[in-house]
């Protein structure tokens, strides 16, 4: 019966949601294969210090979504649940950095210059990219880039210049995190599953943060988040996800 209890409450606290992309789902893939791992920060073959300015850091809006598994399976973007987990990290954000005695330069998105933007945009989906093929060959063994095993060199290319030039920053901090939980049919279906011996996925809160150096856009630190627990749409447990994530974050 404890048994039954403890299947049931993983269930009802989540699944995840992820975009229809296929690096983020072969990133899925990897995680789940590796399992629930603590987090490991990695850092850039290149020297950093032990701590950044954090005067000089950028601190681009969190890339926050949050989902409903339906009964089959597919994940649907839940707006209003979006909105709250997006306000939750922000805050977590501000909190975090003023305990740290870091004041940080908050990202304006260009208005009235539709090429500016676009570019800005490309720059965002670039660190997806990028933080998806890190998350991919970085933090599962069996799918280790022969060239990069020994070492930790991404970028996000020359186009972080743009950021420094604008913003007057050395770095940026970008953040993205993905959760989703499930409907009342997909806790049925994962719970007959369970019972038939059937692995139906339950799912996760996964997230990555990037510190980049926009001078040449690399990336001289990174985080995962891969977690069963956890509620972006309630400040706490949103607080503990940013806590996490940020482990070792040097700022």
């Amino acid at each position: 019966m404890n048994t039954v209890r403890h299947i049931l409450e993983r269930i009802l606290r989540r699944p995840i949601a992820h975009p229809a992309r296929e690096l983020l789902a072969a990133a899925l893939a990897a995680i789940a294969l590796s399992g629930c791992v603590p987090n490991e920060a990695l850092r850039s073959s290149s020297p950093l210090p032990e701590r950044v300015n954090p005067s000089v850091v950028l601190l681009i809006k969190p890339d926050v979504q949050l989902s409903v598994m339906t009964a089959s399976g597919l994940e649907e973007p839940n707006a209003e649940w979006t909105a709250a987990g997006q306000a939750n990290v922000e805050r977590a954000l501000g909190q975090l950095m003023r305990e740290r005695n870091a004041s940080l330069i908050p990202y304006v998105e260009p208005q009235g210059d539709p090429d500016k933007l676009g570019r800005h945009n490309q720059l965002m989906k670039m660190h997806q990219a990028v933080g998806s093929t890190i998350l991919v060959h970085k933090y599962n063994q069996a799918l280790a880039l022969p060239t990069k095993t020994e070492r930790f060199d991404w970028t996000l290319g020359p186009g972080a210049r743009q950021l420094r030039q604008e913003s007057g920053a050395d770095y940026a901090l970008f953040v993205y995190l993905r959760d989703s939980y499930a409907s009342a049919g997909r806790v049925a279906v994962v719970f007959v599953g369970a019972l038939f011996g059937a692995a139906i996925p339950g799912g996760i809160q996964v997230g990555f943060a990037s510190l980049v150096d926009l001078r040449n856009g690399e990336v001289v630190w990174f985080n995962r988040l891969v977690s069963g627990t956890g509620d972006l749409r309630t400040p706490e447990p949103a607080r503990q996800a940013v806590d996490s994530l940020l482990t070792d974050l040097p700022l």
